[in-house]
């Protein structure tokens, strides 16, 4: 498996240069740069990811075998859960969407249901609050826009 470790890797590193990449294109804010910007977290992800990446191709795990029984299926439904994500986050806002990932993927990993859902509420809620006042980095409110202020 080794050579699937440093297979996998390559291409991780290729998506993190594109992920990296990506963020340059990224419109300037008005009122000129600044020192933690909509491109700050994403590039942070993607030096990540090509260290992680790095890592395991200098270092693979020699036994690992792809784990086809349950828990295979439940990574397969962790990355379908994240690229609903992904395409809902403008639509619904970051908050419902954040509130769906976080709460289907608790549930997933054994949450009742009602307390996974309302840990990915409280999540989406601190998180949105955290960027919006604090970093002051502005995520899509979707359909709560009405809930903007000034």
């Amino acid at each position: 498996m080794t050579f699937n470790d440093r297979i996998f890797g390559i291409l991780m590193i290729v998506l993190a240069v594109a992920y990296g990449w990506g963020t340059t294109q990224f419109n300037e804010p008005f009122g000129g740069t600044e020192a933690v910007g909509p491109e700050t977290f994403p590039r942070l992800l993607a030096a990540v990811l090509a260290l992680s990446s790095l890592y395991m191709i200098v270092r693979p795990d020699p036994d690992n075998a792809w784990p086809w029984s349950r828990t295979g299926i439940e990574l397969i439904v962790a990355v379908v859960v994240l690229i609903f994500y992904a395409a809902l986050l403008q639509p619904l806002g970051f908050i419902i969407s954040t509130t769906l990932a976080v709460g289907t993927l608790c549930w997933r990993m054994g949450s009742r249901p009602v307390k996974a859902y309302v840990i990915g509420a409280v999540s989406g809620v601190v998180v949105y609050l955290v960027f919006n006042f604090a970093l002051d980095l502005a995520l899509p409110l979707g359909l709560l826009s009405f809930l903007e202020v000034g």
